[in-house]
């Protein structure tokens, strides 16, 4: 596995330090099911990104609402 070098500000890294000397744990097994969690959590929101088809969607109700047009009753939505 190839490894990455991550800038942590001092204050943050300390209480990461502490943490994980509390849990008995390594430093870099905390950052990675924090990436984990993270990636997981995102995971839906790149699935929507990969379709371009909803790229547009999203782009396009984006300048509805900014151009003040109100939106649709759920019961009128396709689906």
């Amino acid at each position: 596995m190839s490894t990455a070098t991550v800038r942590i500000p001092e204050e943050k890294r300390d209480i990461l330090k502490i943490n994980a000397s509390i849990e008995k744990r390594d430093i870099k097994d905390i950052l990675s099911d924090l990436l984990d969690e993270y990636i997981e959590r995102h995971k839906e929101t790149l699935e929507l990104l990969s379709k371009p088809e909803w790229v547009e969607a999203i782009r396009q109700g984006k300048l509805e609402v900014n151009r003040g047009i109100k939106g649709k009753p759920l019961n009128k939505l396709d689906g």
